[in-house]
């Protein structure tokens, strides 16, 4: 094809996601102001709810600013061969194509990093600050700063020059072998995250003794759900909101609580999150998910193996001199699309699965800790309890609030 044709696709694509967003989220900004369903009247009161809807419009504002800013800086990027000149950089210091596309993704994402960033401080440090969210210290938000662009270059960086080696080495077949390396990457950081990665960023401890380490041990041996490992991590060094997730399996399977739900909620309320988290390992979502993500994973690189080797993908974006990390920037311009449309599918399954998990909890613990739960949580984090059903459908891994509490009743 074209490069002029597929610079001008590139350019609608953008543009088009753009429109979009900024619809679907004038859409939801409209839903506001809209009367709170009678089942979840009595989660704020009047000044809390002024406050919630505050929160959520200053938020609204922020992302209009962020995402013009995002995407006038990408499309002058693309007007003014910003690509060439990042690529003519990396290729004065080496010939190698692995450095070249290491050097040029490098540069890239720290210059991003840095445009970025104070962006991330005014989120943190004044809208969250004003709406009393905020616990991370300058000290602290500059070291995740630091260890992510670390981890980015270590693991992001290990895994791209495996892919170009691969390329060079295997030519089209390469991303069958890039797809099994990135499968057991994506195992063993599934497996072994919470031991490896958490540690970088958060103090994890065990669950003291206690009633609510009895309470949960108490329950997990009623469903039969082997559990040694139950931790406690200190979410309120960054944020007041809470949290709980599951992750790993087999013997690496833990349960991790942030401080602040412990905190927040009563030891029947932690249970029944408890339970939910266990109605997810016990239907498998966690393995679906995984599994999901490793098939989402080769169909892409499959289809990046048909395109990778077409010039006018590196010509579609001002660079000359076609490469693998350059066609690689435009392929995933292209992709999006399709990107979108998986992750909607994704985002399904993954409403599904809470109602699943929520029904889990219902039926082996009680649904009305769960309720009380759910409302104290969204409440304590003034979440959107009126959002847009398009906006929901568009960007919603969680059912709402009402939607879960009114299933939960059923």
């Amino acid at each position: 094809m074209n490069p002029s044709v597929l610079f001008y696709i590139i350019i609608f694509i953008l543009v088009a996601n753009f429109i979009v967003d900024k619809v679907i989220d004038r859409l939801n900004a409209k839903h506001f102001d809209n009367a709170i369903p009678e089942e979840l009247k009595d989660i704020y009161d009047d000044e809390e709810y002024k406050k919630s809807q505050e929160y959520k419009k200053t938020n609204y504002r922020f992302g209009i600013l962020t995402s013009t800013f995002s995407i006038v800086l990408t499309l002058s990027f693309l007007l003014l061969d910003g690509f060439e000149f990042v690529d003519n950089i990396a290729r004065n210091y080496t010939q190698n194509n692995i450095l070249i596309a290491l050097i040029f993704f490098g540069i890239i994402m720290l210059g991003s990093d840095i445009i970025t960033t104070p962006f991330s401080w005014y989120q943190t440090f004044v809208i969250e600050e004003k709406f009393g969210f905020n616990k991370t210290t300058k000290k602290t938000f500059i070291l995740d700063k630091i260890k992510g662009l670390i981890m980015t270059a270590i693991f992001g960086g290990g895994i791209l020059a495996l892919i170009i080696w691969f390329y060079e080495l295997s030519g089209k077949h390469f991303w069958l072998y890039a797809w099994g390396a990135i499968a057991l990457f994506s195992v063993l950081v599934n497996l072994l995250y919470s031991r490896w990665i958490v540690p970088l960023f958060n103090k994890q401890t065990p669950l003291e003794e206690g009633n609510l380490k009895n309470d949960i041990e108490s329950y997990a041996t009623r469903v039969g759900f082997k559990l040694k490992n139950i931790f406690i991590i200190d979410g309120s060094k960054r944020s007041t909101k809470a949290n709980a997730y599951f992750s790993g399996f087999g013997r690496e399977k833990r349960v991790t609580l942030y401080d602040t739900l412990v905190n927040d909620l009563e030891n029947e309320e932690i249970v029944a999150v408890f339970a939910h988290e266990v109605g997810h390992y016990k239907k498998n979502h966690i393995i679906f998910n995984m599994i999901s993500s490793i098939v989402l994973t080769g169909l892409t690189l499959f289809i990046l193996s048909l395109f990778i080797n077409t010039p006018e993908l590196s010509k579609s974006i001002g660079v000359e001199i076609h490469s693998f990390h350059i066609g690689l920037i435009a392929f995933g311009i292209l992709y999006s699309p399709i990107s979108e449309v998986t992750g909607l599918i994704m985002n399904y399954f993954s409403r599904k699965f809470e109602y699943q998990a929520d029904a889990y909890a219902k039926e082996t613990y009680a649904a009305a800790p769960l309720i009380s739960s759910l409302k104290k949580l969204s409440k304590n984090s003034l979440s959107n309890l009126t959002p847009h059903p398009v906006y929901v459908f568009m960007h919603y891994s969680h059912p709402t609030l009402f939607q879960r509490i009114k299933q939960l009743k059923a």
